[in-house]
């Protein structure tokens, strides 16, 4: 029997109630639905509509559903006896209609006083939110490992120096750690990103009924409280009918994405016989069928290729909300799918870049004389001029100067004498080739944020303690600070 079919006299047509049921794919919320369920049982408890025993059957019976399904509450897939069965389970209309069932059969029709005071919207609204808390948390600590796989490569890679790359020509030479470290600092945002929409979605739904509030005088809190959200939703309707959490969270793992994506660009190209500055670690490449030489980056080039999917999941929701009326809409029940496939697609995708980027092996040698060709330390010979009072413009032209005559003569800025310097200007002096060595080039960034080895080392020492701080834990004042008036 449908949870609502008592209005109607007629059975719904059977291609239509294939076609609208969600259990095919909600099942995957059975975690979120027991803990919400709990939660409410505990809220209808205290207002005096189950008594003691009927409270205590409850729980009784939901924890066994939870145990045969589910099995592991760590577990991100299903693992008890009976975990095959809901992918094969023909009667529930949606994750909310199995936990009924299941519960009635347990314990009979005390299962059904669970429905009292609450509506599969607020129900929906509050496994959503435990979904992507308890996946964005995941998602987070994904990130710091992966973070961490990039601090372990750059304190091995030491005082190593690469080309860095502005329209991808090569620029000034940089430390290879604090090439590493721009991708740390990128996933660094990317955890903060995740932390900001979690607290945004740290108010818990239930009591909020079908619309416009729970008919029984429910106390909220204890429910919030039970799953540990920090205060209830402050109105019935914008509850039952937000999903921006889900939209916002999509977006974020849109820029992780990205963020992925250009890293995985950059060693697909450093790979390269043009580059060879990385050797791939052959556990995460793949060969070709018909040339016995390739070692094709298939990790890297599958990364960019799933930074669409988890776009197209925001794309979809943000449609799926577009112009939608107050309050809850079947229109939302769509909203969910892309939610699972982006957090299907990320995890994995995290969890091998982690460990893919502490396989990567650097050809130190062939990135240091990739360092010393093409005139890179151009930008430290005009800095020595403005040491020597020319001013910046002059400068430059001075040293652009003197490159033209270093290509018509095939040689480097350092191969010239000192009396061709001097041809550009009587400021160069004897301590001009000191200034233009490649370890002076470097350590004249000598900035925050700049390749100086100095600064590099006190970044990845900053880093390594931001790490630390371990920041996907919040205050809990912060969050009620946020929701406050709720």
């Amino acid at each position: 029997m449908k949870m609502w079919s008592g209005r109607f006299r007629e059975p719904l047509d059977p291609a239509f109630e294939a076609w609208q049921r969600s259990f095919p794919f909600d099942w995957q919320l059975l975690p979120q639905e027991i803990a919400a369920s709990k939660a409410h049982a505990h809220a209808i408890g205290a207002a005096g509509i189950l008594s003691t025993s009927e409270f205590a059957s409850i729980l009784s019976g939901l924890d066994a559903i939870f145990r045969d399904y589910w099995g592991d509450a760590d577990s991100f897939e299903p693992n008890g006896p009976r975990a095959s069965e809901l992918t094969n389970e023909t009667q529930a209309e949606d994750i909310h209609h199995f936990v009924e069932l299941q519960l009635v059969q347990r314990i009979g029709d005390t299962g059904l006083k669970l429905h009292t005071g609450r509506s599969r919207n607020e129900q929906i609204a509050t496994d959503l939110r435990l979904y992507v808390r308890e996946n964005g948390q995941r998602v987070i600590d994904l990130l710091r490992a992966w973070a961490s796989a990039f601090i372990a490569q750059a304190k091995q890679s030491g005082d190593a120096v690469m080309p860095s790359y502005t329209h991808l020509q090569r620029a000034e030479p940089v430390l290879v750690t604090h090439w590493l470290l721009s991708f740390a600092q990128m996933l660094l945002r990317d955890i903060s990103r995740v932390e900001d929409c979690l607290l945004r979605l740290d108010a818990c739904p239930l009591g909020s009924g079908a619309v416009a509030g729970a008919t029984l005088k429910l106390d909220r809190t204890i429910a919030a409280h039970e799953l540990g959200f920090a205060v209830p939703t402050a109105n019935s309707m914008d509850a039952t009918s937000d999903r921006d959490f889900i939209l916002e969270y999509l977006q974020v793992l849109t820029t992780i994405g990205l963020h992925a994506s250009r890293f995985a660009e950059e060693v697909t190209l450093f790979a390269t016989a043009e580059f060879g500055f990385i050797e791939l670690p052959e556990a995460f490449s793949t060969g070709s069928s018909a040339m016995p030489q390739k070692k094709n980056p298939d990790l890297t080039e599958l990364v960019r290729g799933k930074v669409g999917r988890l776009n197209g999941a925001a794309q979809t929701v943000t449609l799926l909300l577009k112009g939608l009326p107050l309050a809850y809409n079947k229109d939302m029940q769509e909203t969910q799918e892309p939610l699972f496939a982006a957090t299907h697609t990320i995890l994995p995708m995290l969890d091998l870049l982690a460990h893919f980027t502490q396989a990567l092996q650097f050809r130190y040698g062939r990135m240091r004389e990739s360092s010393e060709k093409g005139f890179l330390n151009a930008m430290a010979a005009a800095t020595y001029l403005v040491h020597k009072g020319v001013p910046f413009r002059k400068a430059h032209e001075k040293i652009g100067n003197a490159v033209r005559y270093c290509l018509e003569k095939g040689c480097e800025l350092e191969g010239l004498t000192l009396a061709e310097v001097q041809k550009f200007g009587p400021e160069f002096g004897e301590d001009f080739f000191a200034a233009i060595t490649l370890e002076a080039t470097l350590d004249c960034h000598d900035v925050i944020g700049g390749t100086a080895r100095t600064q590099v080392a006190r970044a990845l020492a900053l880093i390594e303690s931001q790490l630390d701080l371990a920041p996907s834990s919040q205050e809990e004042t912060t969050s009620e600070t946020l929701h406050a008036g709720a």
